[in-house]
C-alpha cells in the first residue's frame, strides 16, 4: 500500500504558498512510519494478513487488549440487551442489564457501553431491582481500565500462564487429599447461588476442603445475633419508607451501615406528604451522612449509646433493667416513647458491633411488629464470621493448612493482626490468590492469577433471598485473567463453562422466567415468606450492655468513607478526589475530634495565605500499635471520642499518587471498630485538599431555605418561603417581578428545569462522581484541588448552624444591634454587635444542625456571564440551557468572576496527555472510558455543567428516529438518573403533565439567591424538619 496516498486536503493546502504547509510537509514526520511493513502493498493486501503479534507490537499491548475487545463487543451467548437493536450502530450507546457485588458495594446496575466499551454506570430502574448504585458503584467503572491491574499469572512472582499455576494449584490439591491436609478456599462474602454451590461440589471432591468467609469490615455481631434468633446467617431488610418513627443508635444507615442501600426508602418518609413525614432520632458518636439528615442528633460515646440502647429497650418492652444515669438522657426517653407510640410504623436500627446489642435491636423490632423490619427478603450480603476467620489463622500458624486459595480479599492489608497471617501464610504448602490487583496479599502468595472485573464476568447473585440477579460481560477480558469459578470447575472435574454452569443451575431461582428475559431484566423476582423467631436471652443481653463501664482513654471509632468504602478501589481517582461529604476533604484520612479535645490536646486547624487548610498531627495508639495521623477538628464529633475511616493507606498495586493516607485496619483489633485509644500530638503540619473553607451560613437563610414541619403546615408559605423583595422606583417589590431585559417566549419547544429537594438530598455524592463519567470531567491531583482549582461541574456544599439550630442563627442575625466595633476590637464576641457577631458565626456549634446543597450551573435565563463573554464563547440556548462553545473561549475567566453561583471552571492545565497529572486521562487504557459524545478540554478553557446536552439531544434524537414524541420524564441528566433518593428531578417544565412543571408549582419551590435576578433553571425545595 502506498503510504504518501491522500484521503484529504485541509483548507490551508488550498493556498500553495502558505507556509504552514511547506513547514508540515518538511517536518511532520522526521522519520517515516513503517506501515508498508506490516500491511503490506496494494496489490497483495486483499491476500495478506497482520498477525495479533504484529499488532501489539506497533499499537502497543494496553491499548491493543482493549480496543480487540471492545470490538469484538460483549460475550453473545443470548439476548444480554435491554433494548434489543437490530445491530450495533457506530455512535449509538447500547444497555446491558447487571448486577455488581464485590464483597462490599452491591447494585442493580445499566451499563452503558458505546462501540463496545462501557462508559458509564446508570441504575436499573426496573420493577423488582431494590439497590441503586452509589458513589463507589459509579466509579467502577473507571476500575475496568486500571493500569495497575494484574495482567498475567505470576508464579513466585515472575510472570507464567494459568496453564502452569493450574497444574501446581491442582498437584498440591491432590497432594493435600492423599496426605490429609487442609484445603481451605478464603473468599468475600458471594451471595451467589452458583458459586456456592460450586464450592459445595468442590468440598464434596476434597473430603479435607472448607469455605472461610471472610468480611475486611465485619458484620460479624448482627449476623451472629440474626442467626441466633431465626436461625439464618443472614441479615434483617428494612424498608424505611413504612416507617414514621426511625430511631438509630450508632447506625450509619444513609452510609455503609449492613451494606448500605436504604436512602431511597427514608428519602421517600421524609418528604412532607399530607402534612406529615418521618421523625428521625440519631445517637452517634462521628458525625455521619444519617446524623446530618436526624431531626434530632444527640452525639455520644458507644460506652454511652450501649446505656442508651438498654434505655430504649426497657421501655418499648416493658423491662426493667437498671442503668447508670447518661448524658442527655431526657432525649434517649423521649425517643423511645415516640418510638412505642408509633408501633408498628416505628423502626429502631443499632450499628453497635457488639452481639448483645444486635439481640436487644431485633427484640425492639419484634415487639414493635414494626412493618420496615423484614425477614422475608434478608441481605445476604454480608456473611462473614471472625471466630472462623481467627481459628483459620491459628490453623496456618499451626502448620495444619496445606493449600490456601483465596479469591476476592486482602487480608495481609485488612486485617489488623496480618503478621500473623503473614507468617501462617509461609507455613502453607501452596498459597493463591485471585485478584484483580497484585495487592498486598497477591504479592505474597506462590501464584497470583489476574480476576476478571464484574463487566468482564459471568455470575449469579441473590443479594437478597428470593431476588435473583445475572451478571453479565459487557466486554471480553482486556488481560489474560482467569475467574474463579472457572478455575473451580476445573480443579472439581465438572466440564462445559461457568456460563453453562449457572444457566443449568439459574431454573431453580428464575421463578418461572425464561433465561432470556431474566438476562435482558437483569433480575427476577420471587416470592420468601417470613422466618419465624425463635428465644434468645434479651434480658441477660441488657444486663451486660447495662454494666458497661466509659472508657478511661478515648473511644477511636473506625468507620468507612462514602468515597473510599473498604478501600478496593483506592488507585481509582475519580473516588480520590471525590470531597467527603462531610468534611469536604478528597485525597486523605484524618482523625476527626471534637473541638473540645483538640483544645486539650493542643490540636488545631488552620486556614493557610494561599487559601489551603493545614492540620496539626496526631500520634495515635492502640495498645502497641501507633500511627501518626493528620487531625481535622470536626463538629458534631462526641466528645471523648475520635474518628478515623478505614481503606486509605495502601500501597501495592497503586500509582504513587493514590498511596494516600495510613492504614486504619491496623487498629481493627478482634473486627471491633471501637478501640481504646492514646491521642497525643506529633509534631509537623499536615496540607489537606480541602473543598469548602466557609463552614457556616452566618444566617443567611434565602440559601437553604428551613421551616419545621409544624410552621409548614399551620402557616401561609409567605412566611416560611418569602419571595426577596427589592426596590424598584424607591418601592419595596418582589425580586421575581423585576427584569434587567425583555423576557422570550419560552412556552414554544422544551424548556430544560432541574428540581432539587433538599429534604430528599442526603450528601451521597453519586451524582457528583456520575458527572465525571459522562462528561470527563478531569481529575487534577491534590496538590490543584488544595489550590481551589478543582474541576467538578457539581459540588454539594454542606452547611453547619453556628447556634443549636440554624433558626437559631437566622434570629442571632436579625438581632444585631449596630457595629459594636468596641466589642469587636476587645476579642467580645457575645455582644449584639454585628462586627463580633458574625466573627462568632463563622465557627460551627460543638453539635451543629446540617444541611447539603448540590449546586452546579443554575442555567439562568439571565446569565450574568453570558453578558461578560468577549467572544461569545458562553450563550443562551432556546432549550434553557447555558451552552459553552470551547474552541472560541480564549480563558478570560470573566465570566466566572461574573458568577454569582461561582461554578465555572478554569483548565489552568492540560489534565489528558500530561504526565504531570498521571491519572486515567494519562494513559492509554484509562482513556478508554472517556465518553465520545462530550469534548474532552484543553488547557485555557473555561467549562462547568452543561445540563448534560448531550444526552437531552440524545432523547430528542431518539424520539425522532422511532417516530414518536418524547415520553412523560424521558429527559434525564447524568445527575438526576444517578440520584437514588429522588432529590435531583430533570424534565421539560413545558410539558405540564411531567413531574418537573408540577415540582415547578410546588409552594416548597425556590431559587437560589432569588434577588439577584438571574432567572435560573435550576430550583429548590424548601428543607423541613420534623423538630
Amino acid at each position: 500500500m502506498s503510504s504518501n496516498k491522500k484521503y484529504w486536503k485541509s483548507v490551508e493546502e488550498l493556498n500553495e504558498n502558505s507556509s504552514v504547509v511547506e513547514t508540515l510537509r518538511n517536518n511532520e514526520f522526521v522519520e517515516a512510519i513503517p506501515t508498508d511493513e506490516f500491511l503490506s502493498d496494494k496489490e497483495s493486501l486483499s491476500s495478506s494478513s497482520t498477525t495479533r503479534r504484529d499488532f501489539l507490537k506497533y499499537v502497543g499491548f494496553s491499548t491493543a487488549a482493549a480496543t480487540l475487545a471492545a470490538c469484538e463487543g460483549p460475550v453473545h451467548k443470548s439476548i444480554p440487551y435491554v433494548l434489543q437493536p437490530e445491530q450495533i450502530i457506530p455512535g449509538v450507546a447500547d444497555y446491558y442489564a447487571t448486577t455488581m457485588f464485590d464483597g462490599f458495594d452491591f447494585a442493580n446496575l445499566l451499563v452503558k457501553t458505546r462501540e463496545g466499551r462501557p462508559i458509564k454506570i446508570e441504575n436499573n430502574t426496573i420493577e423488582g431491582a431494590k439497590f441503586s448504585a452509589n458513589a463507589r458503584v459509579h466509579a467502577s467503572v473507571l476500575s475496568l481500565y486500571d493500569s495497575m491491574r494484574l495482567k498475567v499469572t505470576k508464579i513466585d512472582g515472575k510472570d507464567s500462564t494459568w496453564q502452569e499455576a493450574d497444574l501446581k494449584i491442582k498437584s498440591s490439591l491432590a497432594d493435600a487429599k492423599a496426605k490429609g491436609g487442609q484445603v481451605v478456599l478464603l473468599t468475600g462474602t458471594l451471595a451467589s447461588p452458583s458459586t456456592e454451590k460450586l464450592i459445595a461440589d468442590f468440598i464434596s471432591k476434597n473430603p479435607t476442603a472448607k469455605h472461610v468467609v471472610y468480611d475486611s469490615v465485619s458484620e460479624s455481631a448482627a449476623l451472629d445475633a440474626f442467626e441466633t434468633v431465626f436461625g439464618e446467617r443472614a441479615l434483617p431488610n428494612y424498608d424505611f419508607s413504612k416507617a414514621n418513627t426511625i430511631v438509630s443508635v450508632g447506625a450509619d444507615f444513609l452510609g455503609d451501615w449492613q451494606g448500605g442501600g436504604f436512602d431511597s426508602g427514608y428519602a421517600k418518609g421524609r418528604i412532607p406528604q399530607a402534612g406529615k413525614m418521618s421523625k428521625h432520632f440519631q445517637f452517634e458518636a462521628n458525625m455521619t451522612l444519617s446524623g446530618a439528615a436526624a431531626d434530632k442528633r444527640v452525639s455520644m460515646t458507644v460506652a454511652n449509646q450501649k446505656l442508651a440502647l438498654v434505655k430504649i429497650y426497657s421501655i418499648i418492652t416493658g423491662s426493667s433493667v437498671s442503668t447508670a444515669k447518661i448524658p442527655n438522657e431526657e432525649v434517649v426517653v423521649k425517643a423511645a416513647q415516640q418510638l412505642k407510640a408509633a408501633g408498628s410504623k416505628g423502626l429502631f436500627v443499632c450499628g453497635i458491633q457488639d452481639k448483645n446489642a444486635q439481640l436487644l435491636a431485633l427484640a425492639i423490632n419484634q415487639t414493635l411488629s414494626s412493618e420496615a423490619f423484614s425477614t422475608s427478603e434478608t441481605r445476604q450480603v454480608r456473611k462473614g464470621s471472625n471466630e472462623k476467620v481467627m481459628q483459620l489463622i491459628n490453623d496456618m500458624n499451626s502448620g495444619l493448612v496445606h493449600t490456601l486459595i483465596m479469591s476476592g480479599v486482602n487480608p495481609v492489608y485488612s486485617l489488623a493482626n496480618s503478621s500473623s497471617f503473614v507468617s501462617g501464610l509461609k507455613k502453607v504448602k501452596l498459597s493463591a490468590s485471585f485478584s484483580l490487583k497484585e495487592d498486598e496479599t497477591a504479592s505474597l502468595t506462590n501464584i497470583a492469577v489476574p480476576a476478571p472485573h464484574y463487566l468482564e464476568s459471568w455470575n449469579d447473585l441473590m443479594l437478597t433471598k428470593g431476588t435473583y440477579s445475572l451478571v453479565q460481560p459487557t466486554i471480553r477480558p482486556l488481560f489474560s485473567s482467569k475467574q474463579f469459578q472457572e478455575a473451580l470447575l476445573s480443579w472439581s472435574g465438572i466440564s462445559g463453562t461457568y456460563y453453562d454452569y449457572i444457566k443449568s443451575n439459574s431454573a431453580s431461582y428464575i421463578n418461572g422466567s425464561t433465561w432470556n428475559k431474566t438476562l435482558h431484566d437483569g433480575l427476577s423476582v420471587g416470592t420468601i415468606s417470613g422466618l419465624n423467631a425463635g428465644s434468645a436471652d434479651y434480658s441477660g443481653a441488657a444486663n451486660s450492655l447495662a454494666s458497661t463501664k466509659p472508657s478511661s482513654n478515648l473511644e477511636l471509632v473506625l468507620y468507612t468513607k462514602t468515597g473510599m468504602g473498604d478501600g478496593q478501589q483506592a488507585n481509582n481517582p475519580w473516588l480520590q478526589e471525590f470531597p467527603d461529604p462531610i468534611t469536604r476533604v478528597s485525597w486523605d484520612n484524618y482523625l476527626t475530634i471534637s473541638r473540645a479535645d483538640a483544645e486539650k490536646i493542643g490540636l488545631e486547624n488552620r486556614i493557610v495565605a494561599n487559601g489551603g487548610l493545614n492540620g496539626s498531627y496526631a500520634t495515635v495508639s492502640v495498645g502497641k500499635t501507633k500511627l501518626e495521623v493528620p487531625v481535622i477538628i470536626q463538629p458534631g464529633q462526641a466528645v471523648g471520642t475520635v474518628g478515623l475511616s478505614l481503606g486509605y493507606g495502601k500501597k501495592a498495586g497503586l500509582k504513587e499518587e493514590m498511596q494516600v493516607g495510613v492504614n486504619a485496619f491496623a487498629f481493627y483489633n478482634n473486627f471491633d471498630l471501637v478501640q481504646s485509644v492514646i491521642v497525643e500530638k506529633a509534631s509537623g503540619e499536615h496540607e489537606f485538599a480541602c473543598v469548602q473553607s466557609q463552614k457556616t451560613l452566618m444566617g443567611r437563610g434565602d440559601i437553604i431555605k428551613e421551616t419545621t414541619l409544624e410552621i409548614f403546615n399551620t402557616k401561609d408559605s409567605k412566611i416560611w418561603n418569602p419571595v426577596p423583595m427589592v426596590s424598584l422606583d424607591h418601592k419595596e417589590v418582589e425580586a421575581t417581578k423585576v427584569d434587567l431585559w425583555e423576557s422570550f417566549d419560552r412556552s414554544i419547544g422544551h424548556h430544560f428545569n432541574l428540581s432539587i429537594d433538599l429534604n430528599a438530598c442526603t450528601g451521597c455524592g453519586a451524582c457528583v462522581i456520575a458527572c465525571h463519567a459522562e462528561n470527563n470531567v478531569p481529575v487534577v491531583g491534590k496538590s490543584e484541588v488544595r489550590r481551589s482549582r478543582d474541576m467538578h461541574w457539581l459540588r454539594i456544599d454542606r452547611y453547619y448552624s453556628s447556634e443549636e439550630t440554624f433558626e437559631k442563627d437566622n434570629e442571632k442575625k436579625e438581632g444585631f444591634d449596630g457595629l459594636d466595633l468596641g466589642g469587636f476590637l476587645s476579642g467580645n464576641e457575645d455582644t449584639k454587635g454585628s462586627l463580633g457577631g458574625f466573627r462568632k458565626m463563622e465557627h460551627p456549634a460543638d453539635n451543629p444542625q446540617v444541611a447539603f446543597q448540590p449546586v452546579m450551573c443554575q442555567h439562568c435565563n439571565h446569565a450574568p456571564c453570558e453578558t461578560v463573554c468577549p467572544v461569545a464563547a458562553t450563550s443562551h440556548g432556546r432549550q434553557g440551557q447555558n451552552h459553552m462553545a470551547y474552541n472560541r473561549c480564549v480563558g478570560t475567566r470573566y465570566c466566572a468572576n461574573n458568577c454569582p453561583y461561582k461554578v465555572r471552571r478554569f483548565n489552568w492545565f492540560l489534565y489528558n496527555n500530561n504526565d504531570e497529572f498521571d491519572f486515567h486521562m494519562n494513559d492509554d487504557l484509562g482513556r478508554m472510558v472517556v465518553n465520545p459524545d462530550v469534548n474532552v478540554r484543553s488547557r485555557g478553557v473555561m467549562e462547568k455543567c452543561s445540563m448534560c446536552i448531550q444526552m437531552t439531544q440524545a432523547t430528542i434524537l431518539k424520539a425522532k428516529r422511532e417516530g414518536r414524541p418524547v415520553e412523560k420524564d424521558e429527559f434525564q441528566t447524568a445527575c438526576s438518573a444517578a440520584c437514588s433518593s429522588g432529590a435531583m428531578v430533570f424534565g421539560d417544565v413545558n410539558d405540564k403533565e411531567s413531574q418537573i412543571a408540577k415540582l415547578a408549582e410546588d409552594k416548597r419551590m425556590y431559587h437560589l439567591l432569588e434577588h439577584v435576578g438571574t432567572k435560573p433553571n435550576v430550583f429548590y425545595h424548601v428543607k423541613v424538619r420534623n423538630s
